[in-house]
């Protein structure tokens, strides 16, 4: 009897090993899909987070760092883009991740997300207004 629950406990064991290692699979960093920005995705208790730790064209004309000039909270417009976390709150459920917020820098806009992995390599952000089949698909790839 003790053999059988020792075998039953290791199986449950190493299940619960594989799945946490498949939750935290979105872990690092992902070039977006226009290849202007580097997102580095981590993990806050429960939750994953995403910020931009490269962009392309990080100062404006001036030589200056660019800001976050659109940005619909006029307190928050001097904030570099460099640095901002644009990915927020997604939790992890079914092989996916959910119920985050994803903002653009290019216009200000904050839009619900979704996230899964296709492979080890691409990630599919889509984010979208109201309901997901209204909305847009990016797949960003994973950074060496």
């Amino acid at each position: 009897m003790f053999k059988k629950l020792a075998v039953l406990f290791l199986l449950f064991a190493s299940t619960l090993s594989v799945f946490a290692q498949k939750k935290d699979d979105i872990l690092g960093k992902w070039l977006n899909s226009s290849g202007e920005g580097q997102i580095e995705i981590i993990k806050r208790g429960d939750k994953y987070f995403g910020k931009l730790v490269w962009i392309k064209d990080p100062n404006d004309e001036k030589g200056k760092p660019k800001l976050d000039v659109k940005n619909p909270n006029t307190n928050l417009r001097t904030k570099p883009i460099l640095g901002l976390e644009i990915v927020k709150d997604f939790v992890y459920e079914d092989g996916e991740w959910t119920d985050g917020k994803v903002y653009d820098p290019k216009t200000g806009k904050s839009y619900s997300g979704n996230m899964s992995l296709e492979g080890s390599s691409k990630l599919k952000m889509r984010g979208y207004i109201g309901i997901s089949l209204i909305g847009r698909t990016e797949v960003w790839k994973k950074v060496k």
